[in-house]
């Protein structure tokens, strides 16, 4: 029986979105199951051990507002023994004081539930000044930037996929 991927994503103009179905792909199968945030409950959660967490960093270092609308219910699933990964959307250029916030502020919360973080991912090719995101050095989980990197998008994504691979122990 090989181990289901809950793929929890809030998007605001489709990139984010476009990402999630891209690294669902990537995967292969039907490994990985994908859920627009504004349709899940938290009881959606407690249907996976494997989960990745895919937000645009919005504004000045902002949850985007399906997340922001959502952030309240973290508060009642229980992540203990659930393997979380994050991927985001940002603009290192336009924000880079504020560069991949929001799956630091996301990544920071879903930890204080017990969820283990895997999926972190180097800053080397990024030109950015501060990120909630970091911890030790590295991103939290996949940095993409659409608007002034998206011919990095797909390689960074598969050569994520392939760590996380591994890291889910698939």
């Amino acid at each position: 029986m090989s181990k289901k991927i809950g793929l929890f994503y809030g998007t605001q103009t489709g990139n984010t979105e476009s990402a999630a179905e891209q690294i669902r792909d990537e995967f292969g199968g039907d490994v990985v199951t994908l859920h627009a945030i504004y349709e899940a409950d938290a009881s959606t959660f407690d249907e996976y051990e494997l989960l990745i967490i895919g937000s645009p960093t919005w504004d000045i270092g902002q949850l985007q507002s399906d997340w922001e609308s959502f952030f309240p219910e973290l508060d009642e699933i229980d992540f203990n023994g659930k393997l979380v990964a994050y991927f985001g959307d940002g603009d290192q250029f336009g924000y880079a004081d504020n560069f991949q916030d929001a799956i630091g502020i996301l990544e920071e919360k879903i930890s204080q539930k017990g969820g283990k973080t895997v999926g972190y991912w180097p800053t080397d090719g990024y030109d950015f000044n501060e990120s909630r995101a970091l911890r030790n050095g590295k991103f939290v989980g996949l940095a993409l930037d659409n608007g002034s990197q998206s011919d990095l998008t797909e390689e960074r994504i598969k050569t994520w996929v392939a760590q996380l691979k591994t890291e889910f122990g698939l």
